[in-house]
């Protein structure tokens, strides 16, 4: 009876850290996104922050079902990704695409056409921070999927 009661503590125990290993992101998840016409899949957003006339510049965490992704985009002052879960795409106009990863730190140049989103498998997330003093995203077309699966 004794070891019937440890192997089921054990496995409660076990059970309890892969849910909390599951759900470690700082913020919550937020919204899936209704705007789909500029993207493909599934991708949930928290506005952390509004700009305002102190801090010009806008904080938002997106997390991406596998294989989501954001249409061609331009950020008219650049942006920072800060990768904080899984593995994902970023590609410039131009440019090979490359694989990045939890921990990696991608910088949009202002005015570069790119896209980004999860890799086929995994989910993706990351913490957005753009300046706003030239404007809001310009969308583009559509990511192919020969662009898509290009990604090496």
């Amino acid at each position: 009876m004794k070891k019937a009661i440890y192997i089921m503590m054990l496995a409660i125990a076990a059970l309890c850290n892969r849910a909390v290993a599951q759900d470690s992101s700082i913020f919550p998840k937020g919204e899936i996104g209704k705007n789909t016409d500029n993207y493909t899949g599934t991708i949930w957003l928290n506005e952390l922050n509004h700009p305002d006339s102190i801090f010009n510049f806008s904080l938002a965490q997106a997390t991406y079902a596998p294989d989501a992704k954001l249409d061609w985009h331009i950020h008219p002052a650049g942006q920072y990704l800060l990768i904080t879960e899984g593995t994902g795409y970023y590609q410039e106009k131009g440019k090979p695409g490359q694989i990045v990863h939890k921990g990696d730190i991608i910088k949009c140049l202002p005015g570069v056409p790119h896209w980004h989103g999860a890799a086929p498998g995994s989910t993706f997330a990351y913490i957005g921070v753009t300046p706003t003093t030239k404007g809001k995203t310009i969308w583009l077309q559509r990511v192919t999927a020969e662009e898509y699966k290009s990604v090496k």
